[in-house]
């Protein structure tokens, strides 16, 4: 536990409002209409299932806020949108590397739906069913699907729009298939049959110009984002801070009146998302760079989109023009935490290339001010004292470039520094086995955590709200013993060790150890 100035006791009875924390559900007003181009999550890190030593696994989230028994469509990707992750791997924050997804829905039947006879004998009518399956679905028989998705997966080197692009095919030779959600356990029958349908949607295939196989499934998951959502939105309606009750606040260094650390906080439990899962070997997108790529994922559209006004399944609108992302995320809680609600709709459609614009953002945040604006006067008036600002005072803050926009000399910053924002991983530090990470990644002296790169049990919400109020300020642990980064000081922030949390934890434990990592989805009907 971090050790608390005394200055920050105040807080015990102060209720601190902050920025949404649902990393990128719903995090622009623009791509809330389109809740299947929205990407949730973005994790990048190196393998540590067993046996799978020097590869990557990047993870690409869509559609938030899943409920499980969300019939009778459930939660199809777009056919008319273009899924991508992106890799830099010389620093130019210009991607190498592409691997694209495009979607194909197909009913049965042809395409016309399954249908059943209704009617007397001799005068029925074959009628379309409403429902995407008509009975049990299992590993061995998925004859009563009455819809699928396929997808087209292409590897573009070089610049996403105009680079040379290279279909990719499973080594079944057959086209990538997306398992259908889970509906439910009288449908699929159990937990262990889903998952044993779903294990069939995992598959491998060739990397050009690369000597090993990459891994690929995109399919329903359980949403690994834990936040305390509900309470936070409600001008964050707890105290943001671990109270004595919180594991591991025996040593006296808890927080009288702080939240306690409940997995009851974590308002997405029961939520599911849509996971773009792809294993691929390092050395095959490395490049001639450091050991260090900067990745992102992407969503686009075509630029126009006319509705159909006598709608079919196939035809439910016509689209055209070039390709216009709509949807973007690298480092986690950036869009929401950072960009101004002005500003956010541009950033989801810009290119880290562009980042210039948004520096400000980053150098001079404004969160740290509204904090302080909003309880100075609380705080020196409970502690009877005379504190300038709760907010961190040095100015740019260099201690957020380096989170967000280089990475850190050493650990995850690439050979060319071009400041952008992207989720950056040194491919060259061993993955930490499961049972053996820190929910707080580097800051819990566990290299091979968040900020170099992001793994599914990375608590981000605690470490996002410690590093915004000055916790890289202070001496973190590296190896055992405390580091100095030389970013700030400890006198630039006054609550920057603090140990902020929103009371929903989060750890490794609650992640699978293999591919494709996530865990089963919720059942829509136990």
């Amino acid at each position: 536990m971090f050790k608390l100035k005394p200055t920050v006791l105040a807080l015990s009875g102060v209720i601190i409002t902050t920025a949404a924390f649902a990393s990128s559900h719903r995090e622009a007003p623009n791509i809330t209409r389109m809740p299947t181009l929205d990407s949730t999550d973005y994790y990048a890190f190196n393998s540590y299932e067993q046996g799978r030593e020097g590869y990557v696994t990047m993870i690409a989230n869509y559609i938030p806020l899943q409920d499980a028994y969300g019939g009778p469509n459930y939660f199809a990707m777009d056919p008319a949108a273009e899924y991508a992750i992106h890799i830099d791997n010389d620093g130019d924050a210009v991607e190498d590397i592409s691997f694209t997804f495009n979607f194909t829905s197909m009913l049965a039947a042809e395409n016309q739906g399954i249908a059943l006879p209704v009617g007397p004998e001799g005068d029925q009518k074959m009628i379309k069913v409403p429902l995407k399956n008509v009975g049990p679905i299992s590993a061995d028989d998925a004859s009563a699907a009455n819809f699928s998705e396929m997808y087209e997966m292409t590897m573009v080197t070089g610049p996403a729009r105009t680079g040379e692009r290279t279909v990719l095919m499973p080594a079944s030779g057959d086209m990538f298939g997306k398992p259908l959600d889970y509906i439910g356990n009288k449908t699929f029958t159990s937990m262990e049959e889903y998952e044993r349908y779903a294990a069939q949607f995992v598959y491998n295939f060739s990397i050009p110009g690369c000597d090993d196989m990459g891994r690929v499934f995109v399919g329903q998951r359980k949403d690994p984002f834990v936040v305390n959502l509900g309470e936070t939105f409600d001008l964050v309606n707890y105290v943001p801070v671990e109270g004595d009750s919180a594991p591991g606040a025996g040593d006296g260094n808890g927080f009288p009146g702080g939240i306690t650390q409940n997995a009851d906080n974590d308002d997405l439990a029961d939520k599911n998302v849509t996971s773009i899962a792809v294993e691929v070997p390092a050395a095959c997108v490395t490049g001639d760079g450091n050991g260090v790529i900067g990745s992102w994922t992407t969503a686009s559209l075509p630029q126009a989109r006319i509705l159909n006004p006598d709608a079919t399944f196939e035809k439910p609108e016509v689209n055209g023009g070039a390709m216009t992302q709509v949807s973007r995320l690298g480092n986690p809680l950036v869009n929401e935490l950072v960009i101004g609600i002005g500003d956010k709709d541009k950033f989801s459609t810009s290119h880290p290339s562009s980042d210039g614009q948004f520096a400000d953002y980053v150098t001079n945040p404004v969160l740290p001010e509204l904090l302080n604006i909003l309880f100075r006067d609380a705080v020196n008036t409970t502690l009877g004292a005379s504190i300038e600002t709760l907010a961190p005072t040095n100015f740019p803050r260099m201690d957020l470039v380096t989170a967000f926009l280089t990475g850190f000399e050493g650990v995850n910053q690439q050979a060319t520094v071009t400041p952008s924002e992207m989720l950056r991983l040194n491919t060259g530090i061993p993955a930490t086995p499961a049972a053996e990470q820190s929910a707080f990644g580097v800051a819990g002296d566990d290299l091979a955590g968040f900020p170099n790169g992001r793994r599914p049990g990375d608590d981000v919400v605690d470490i996002a709200l410690r590093v915004v109020m000055g916790r890289l300020c202070y001496p973190i642990p590296v190896n055992g013993e405390d580091t100095d980064l030389g970013l700030c000081t400890p006198d630039d922030a006054s609550v920057g060790n603090v140990p902020f949390t929103d009371g929903a934890p989060l750890d490794a434990s609650m992640i699978d150890t293999a591919f494709p990592y996530l865990a089963t989805p919720k059942a829509g009907s136990e």
